[in-house]
C-alpha cells in the first residue's frame, strides 16, 4: 500500500521505536480517557482496536503511521452533542465513505470543494467545543485542575509542551491507581451492543459531515505531504483514505471508536524519533497490554477536575490552527457558528461562503 521512493522500509524496533511510540499516545490517550469517562465507550474495547490498527497499518507501511481518534467526532460526544450510538454509526458512515473516495480516487475532487480555510474553521470549532466542556469539569475542582495546568506549564517551560498532555493524563491514572488501587487484569469481553436504529438522526449526519472535512484535509492529504516532506515516503492520500475505512468498518462494530491516520500523530512519532512502524507495533502492543487494565473502578477513579485540565490542553492545540487559515475570518466564523449552532450547520454555511468568496476573488 505505501510506495516508498527509494528503498522499501523495513519495521525496526532501535530506540526510536520506543521513544516515537510516544508521540502517537499524545494525541490518543486525552480523548479516549474523556470517552471512557463521560460516554459509554468501553475504554478495553477502544484500547485493544487502536492496539490492533497500530500494529496492522505500521507493517503494512513500514512507517510511522498514526492510529488516532477522529476528533471532531469524539468532541461532540465528549460535549454531550452525540450518543455512544450516534458516535458509533458516524464512524461506520465515514468508514464506506472514506472506502469509497479512496478506492475511487476522488479525494482531491472532494477536497477542492471543502477548502483548507473550511478545514482550518471546524478545527477550530472542535476546539472550542472542547474548551467549553473542559471549563464545564474544572470548575467542580478548581484547585485540583490548576495541579493539571501546572504540569502541563512544567513540561512546557521544559520544551516538551507537546507531551503535556499525555503528562497529564499519566498524574490523572496514577491518582485513580491510589484511589482505586492496582486493578486485576481481566479480558474486555464482549463488545457493546450498539442500537443502530436509534443512531439516525441529524445530529449523526452533522457529525459525518464535519468530521469529513477534517479527516481529508488532516488525516489524508496533510498526513500524504508529511510522509514526502519528512520520510521521502511516498502514500497517496486515496491509500490513507481506503486504510481509514477499512479500519472504522471493522474497528467499530467491534468496540472500537472511529479512527483516523492524523498528521498530528505522524509528526508527534517523528518527534520523538520514530522512523519506521516499529513505534507502531511498540505502542499497539502497549495498548492491548493497557486493555487488560482498564477496569471499570480505575476508570471512575480518574478525577474530572484533571481531566477538564486535559481537554483544555487538547482544545488549544487545536484551536491554535485557525492562525495557518488562508481565510482567518472565514475560519474563525465557522467557529463562533458551530459555537451558536451546531458543526454541521457551520460546516455547511462555511463551504457555502468558501466558494463564493473563491469565484468572487477569481
Amino acid at each position: 500500500m505505501g510506495r516508498l521512493s527509494g528503498e522499501r522500509r523495513s519495521v525496526d524496533f532501535r530506540a526510536g521505536a520506543l521513544t516515537g511510540a510516544i508521540g502517537d499516545s499524545i494525541t490518543v490517550v486525552p480523548l479516549v480517557v474523556a470517552l471512557a469517562l463521560l460516554t459509554e465507550v468501553s475504554l478495553p474495547h477502544a484500547l485493544v482496536a487502536f492496539g490492533a490498527f497500530q500494529i496492522v497499518w505500521g507493517v503494512r507501511y513500514g512507517l510511522p503511521v498514526s492510529v488516532e481518534p477522529m476528533k471532531a467526532l469524539a468532541a461532540l460526544a465528549i460535549a454531550g452533542a452525540l450518543t455512544y450510538a450516534e458516535l458509533a454509526l458516524a464512524g461506520v458512515v465515514l468508514g464506506g465513505l472514506l472506502l469509497a473516495i479512496g478506492l475511487s480516487g476522488a479525494l482531491a475532487s472532494v477536497e477542492r470543494w471543502i477548502g483548507e480555510p473550511v478545514i482550518r474553521g471546524v478545527q477550530f470549532a472542535v476546539g472550542l467545543v472542547l474548551l467549553e466542556t473542559a471549563v464545564g469539569l474544572a470548575v467542580d475542582d478548581p484547585a485540583l485542575a490548576l495541579v493539571g495546568v501546572a504540569i502541563a506549564g512544567a513540561f512546557a517551560l521544559a520544551g516538551r509542551g507537546k507531551a503535556s498532555a499525555l503528562a497529564v493524563a499519566v498524574v490523572g491514572v496514577a491518582t485513580a491507581v491510589v484511589v482505586a488501587g492496582v486493578p486485576t487484569p481481566r479480558l474486555p469481553g464482549a463488545p457493546p451492543t450498539l442500537a443502530f436504529g436509534a443512531a439516525v438522526t441529524r445530529a449523526t449526519l452533522d457529525g459525518v459531515v464535519a468530521q469529513l472535512a477534517m479527516t481529508i484535509g488532516n488525516a489524508a492529504l496533510a498526513t500524504s505531504l508529511l510522509f514526502s516532506d519528512l520520510l521521502d515516503a511516498e502514500v497517496t492520500p486515496d491509500e490513507l483514505s481506503t486504510s481509514m475505512g477499512v479500519t472504522n468498518l471493522i474497528a467499530v462494530p467491534l468496540g472500537g471508536i472511529p479512527m483516523c491516520h492524523g498528521c498530528d500523530g505522524v509528526a508527534g512519532k517523528y518527534a520523538f524519533g520514530a522512523r519506521t512502524g516499529g513505534a507502531n507495533v511498540v505502542l499497539g502492543v502497549g495498548y492491548l497490554a493497557a486493555a487488560l487494565f482498564a477496569t471499570p473502578a480505575l476508570i471512575a477513579a480518574f478525577p474530572l477536575a484533571m481531566l477538564g485540565a486535559l481537554l483544555a490542553i487538547v482544545a488549544v492545540s487545536l484551536a491554535r490552527n485557525v492562525t495557518d487559515s488562508g481565510n482567518r475570518a472565514l475560519s474563525v466564523g465557522i467557529g463562533l457558528l458551530a459555537l451558536a449552532t451546531n458543526l454541521g450547520v457551520a460546516f455547511l454555511v462555511g463551504i457555502a461562503v468558501h466558494l463564493a468568496w473563491e469565484r468572487i476573488g477569481g
